[in-house]
Parts: structure tokens; C-alpha cells; sequence
């Protein structure tokens, strides 16, 4: 299995040699995965990947080649009490049932009751609709319903329906060398060009060799600086949550536009940019930098391009505090006024389908924010988008 995990790495392009190889195998004989999974997991991780670059890759690849690995009961050592680790399974309500949960009237509302309800409850509840538990039709807790709620303690969205996420949640970096499934997004791109000669005269000008040879009478090179694209971009990705659908699709985008834009500069947010963005998923808690820095750094010049579904809590968008991550000081709409008033040449790209944007009140904010500057994530929506950038 370790030597088809080996070849599997190597056939996704990550660069492992076999000298990393066999010091995995020396770390294993020396048991320092002690049988455990996920002690296995960061080992080889360790050992095999030298560029941050390839986590994602190396994390599909272990993924596939380990699915369904038991490593025996005896890698179980936690004393935690069994009822704390069960959940009860999707929770099964009729549409009438659904109905008759209301939300609880209201941002301010809901973080209130939250907060007495974390003063009062005293511990582990699962079912019912007041407390903080599992499977049950309260505000607050996992695996459960609720039209309004804040998810604390699950895994994974389900319903797409909490104003806020009470949990750390890891995203991953897009991957800049990504095969393209078709070339048509580079030659969409190439709609948003601004040519110049600079840097060195490395390529053969051949008009100027002719004329040159013409007029000395022997061999005369003459070389010139290669014709590049000038245009200047700011490349802004939603990560995580919903996004999680569209993954492949904003890869595809994020390498195509890293090997058409000599002058790119990208950064992440999560549904809707606020006072910090960052350039590493894996560090966006330690390593980001301040939104104001952002907009004082990049100039004017740049054509922004926001890339995201835009779905999400009207209260992300509208209120401060309505992040579903933390307790932002002022309000995402805010923010996005400040990008398109600073940036006058901006659009927004979307990978949900354009005839679905009128049923998702999030998307109609957005796009009026950005005066209807938004695009689908097709081949025909990028071509109109840099069409508009280039005006």
C-alpha cells in the first residue's frame, strides 16, 4: 500500500523523491505513527511534502489510497464517555414540521438567547428545542434543524441555514498548477490585455535584423524586449463553506489567471471580505493582513476581481457582528463600497448559475453593491467580465 501511495503522489505531480520515501519507512520502523491514523496522516505528511503548495494534492491522494484504513481498537486510548461522541442521524422532519420552527426574531435576538443559554445549561444535551445540543429543532447546536441558528460542534454544513459557525474550520489553498480541463478560460482572459516591450531585449527582433543587415551589409541581430501584458490584477477568492461545491472551478480560474497575469496579486476571504484578508488557508488566523493595508498598497490601476458564490446570511452582508466566523466591527457591505470606490474597474464572478441568483437575497445584495458588475463563472461570463475591466 505505501509504495502505491509513493507512485499515487507522484502521478499527481507532487514532488517526492525516493530519498523522502525512505525516511518514512525509517519513521515507521522507529513507530513514531504509533498505529494511529492520524499520527500516520502528519508523519508522511511531514516527511513527503516540502512546498505548501501540494497539501491539497497530497491530502486527495492520501484520501484515495487510505479510504476505509482500520488500524485496530487498540489505537483507541481518549477516555471520552461514548454518549458525548454519538449524534443522532439526519433528522427526518416533514415539511409541516419545518414550518412550524420559527426563528427566534432576529440577529440580536438570537445572540442574546445564546448567550443565557450558555450561563445556564450545565451540560451535554442531545434532542429538544432549547439547548445547546445535537439532533434536536433549537437555535443553537449540530445535526439538527433550525431556519435560523448558530452551528456549534458539527462537522459540516447540512442545511446552509446558520447565521454563525461557533467552530475553528480549516480551509485549503486553491491550486495554482491545475490542469485545465479546456484552454477556453486563458483564451477568455486574454480579453483583458494591455501589451508593452520590457525587460530585457531577449527576443529576436526580426524587422530590425533585416533593416540592420540591409544597411551594414553583413549579419546584423537585433533582439528586443518580449511583448507581455501590463494589466494590472487583484484577484479576491471565497474559500470554504458553500464554496466547497465550486472548488474545481475557481482552481481551473486561479491557474489560468497566475500564468496569463504577469502583475497578479490574490488574496482569500470567507462569503464577504471584512477588516483582514489572507494569502495561506492554513495560517488565515496568524498570517493575514489588515483590508485597509490592502487598499493603500495596490493602487488604483488594478482591475479587482472578486470570485465567490455570494450566498450566504443577508446579516454577513448588512450588519456588524453578522460574520459567521467573528464578531466584525463593521459590516461586509461596508467593505465591498470601500473595494468598488477605490477600484472604479471591478466585477464579480459567480459559479452559481445566473438564472439562480434572483431566489438567493444574499446574491442580490452583492450584485447591487457591485452595480450589477457580476458575471457567471462560464466562458461567455469571464469574456463579458474582462470586457467590462478593459473599458
Amino acid at each position: 500500500m505505501l509504495i502505491t501511495f509513493f507512485h499515487e503522489l507522484r502521478t499527481a505531480k507532487v514532488p517526492v523523491s525516493i530519498t523522502e520515501y525512505l525516511d518514512l519507512m525509517r519513521a515507521l520502523d522507529a513507530d513514531l505513527a504509533r498505529l494511529r491514523i492520524d499520527e500516520f496522516y502528519f508523519l508522511a505528511r511531514t516527511c513527503l511534502v516540502k512546498d505548501e503548495r501540494y497539501l491539497d494534492r497530497f491530502d486527495r491522494v492520501f484520501g484515495h489510497v487510505f479510504k476505509g484504513l482500520d488500524l485496530g481498537s487498540q489505537a483507541i486510548t481518549a477516555e471520552i464517555p461514548a454518549e458525548w461522541l454519538k449524534t443522532i442521524s439526519e433528522l427526518h422532519l416533514s415539511e409541516e414540521d419545518k414550518r412550524k420552527i420559527e426563528a427566534l426574531g432576529g440577529w440580536d435576538k438570537i445572540m442574546e438567547e445564546l448567550r443565557k443559554r450558555l450561563a445556564e445549561q450545565k451540560g451535554r444535551h442531545q434532542g429538544g428545542s432549547k439547548w445547546i445540543g445535537t439532533g434536536g429543532t433549537s437555535p443553537y447546536g449540530a445535526d439538527g434543524y433550525n431556519p435560523a441558528g448558530v452551528r456549534i460542534g458539527q462537522k459540516e454544513n447540512r442545511n446552509n441555514r446558520a447565521i454563525k459557525v461557533w467552530d475553528q474550520r480549516d480551509y485549503k489553498d486553491l491550486d495554482d498548477e491545475v490542469e485545465l480541463g479546456t484552454r477556453n478560460i486563458k483564451v477568455a482572459l486574454r480579453r483583458l490585455r494591455k501589451f508593452a516591450r520590457d525587460g530585457a531585449p531577449e527576443e529576436l527582433d526580426l524587422d530590425g535584423t533585416i533593416k540592420g543587415t540591409a544597411h551594414k551589409g553583413y549579419l546584423d541581430i537585433h533582439l528586443r524586449p518580449e511583448r507581455r501584458n501590463t494589466v494590472k490584477v487583484l484577484l479576491l477568492l471565497d474559500v470554504g463553506g458553500s464554496m466547497d461545491w465550486h472548488i474545481k472551478t475557481a482552481a481551473e480560474l486561479f491557474s489560468a489567471a497566475r500564468a496569463e497575469f504577469k502583475h497578479l496579486e490574490f488574496f482569500y476571504f470567507h462569503n464577504c471580505p471584512y477588516e483582514f484578508l489572507w494569502k495561506d488557508n492554513a495560517r488565515r488566523w496568524t498570517e493575514r493582513m489588515p483590508t485597509w493595508e490592502v487598499l493603500h498598497t495596490y493602487p488604483a490601476d488594478y482591475r479587482l476581481i472578486f470570485v465567490g458564490d455570494a450566498s450566504m446570511s443577508p446579516y454577513e452582508i448588512t450588519i456588524a457582528g453578522g460574520s459567521v466566523e467573528h464578531m466584525n466591527e463593521e459590516p461586509g457591505a461596508l467593505w465591498l463600497q470601500r473595494f468598488t470606490d477605490v477600484y472604479e474597474r471591478s466585477v464579480w464572478l459567480n459559479p452559481v448559475p445566473a438564472d439562480h441568483w434572483g431566489w438567493t437575497p444574499s446574491i442580490r445584495l452583492v450584485r447591487e453593491i457591485m452595480r450589477q458588475r457580476m458575471f457567471p463563472l462560464t466562458i461567455g461570463g469571464i469574456e463579458t467580465a474582462m470586457r467590462t475591466l478593459i473599458r
